[in-house]
């Protein structure tokens, strides 16, 4: 319960996207936390007839965009509040939505995948020793699985603690996120079966801010 009330409060706090981005387009795909910065969704490999996962798919913007290359597109998020939003804003790209928890849903799922990707989603906030081997039993041999977050603190590694904020008289609500540096991630998932996995920090774009995107990519 206090993991949906966290992320139901976050989806109240987290700005809705923008009607269209610097390219005047009215979907597009951002692994990063800055607007219009990084590679796009090439990077899953998928075109038409591909079926993708997203594993928390918080208010649907980057499986929008997925929908727009011919894929089928199911997003999983454990907040009804970001799930209601997708559903209102992205109704009419044939997206298919569910509200579990990501393990849940791929252990209890009967689909395969040609990609799976997360974007400060799922695979940042579930224990990998849990997430890898399912993904790995819904991903199509040689499918991608695709993820992104922010990279971690120096000598802050493993399990570790995010917090959302609430209101001034409300203690912060406590949700729990893997970090790893990302040689260690790619031995992750070696370890788990994967393939030709890399991992990188995209460097921040020009500017006041510079705490890059750790970018991790497989094979199934």
């Amino acid at each position: 319960m206090t993991e949906t009330q966290a992320w139901d409060t976050y989806s109240k706090q987290k700005p809705e996207r923008r009607p269209t981005n610097a390219a005047g387009e009215t979907t597009w795909f951002n692994w990063t936390q800055y607007p219009d910065h990084g590679p796009g969704a090439e990077l899953l490999g998928v075109g038409p007839g591909a079926t993708v996962l997203d594993l928390g798919c918080g208010k649907g913007g980057n499986l929008a965009h997925v929908t727009t290359l011919g894929a089928r597109a199911v997003g999983v998020d454990v907040s009804l509040a970001q799930i209601k939003a997708a559903e209102a804003r992205w109704s009419d790209t044939g997206m298919v939505l569910h509200r579990t928890e990501a393990t849940r849903f791929l252990e209890e799922s009967g689909e395969h995948f040609d990609a799976v990707f997360s974007v400060f989603g799922a695979a940042w906030f579930t224990d990998p020793a849990t997430l890898l081997p399912a993904i790995r039993r819904r991903l199509r041999p040689g499918g991608v699985l695709a993820f992104s977050h922010r990279p971690p603190v120096e000598g802050c590694y493993g399990c570790q603690a995010s917090y959302i904020n609430r209101s001034e008289d409300e203690d912060p609500l406590v949700v729990k996120r893997w970090d790893y540096e990302p040689e260690r991630w790619v031995e992750i998932l070696t370890e788990h079966g994967f393939t030709a996995a890399t991992a990188r920090v995209l460097p921040a774009p020009p500017g006041r801010r510079k705490i890059g995107t750790l970018l991790v990519r497989a094979h199934g």
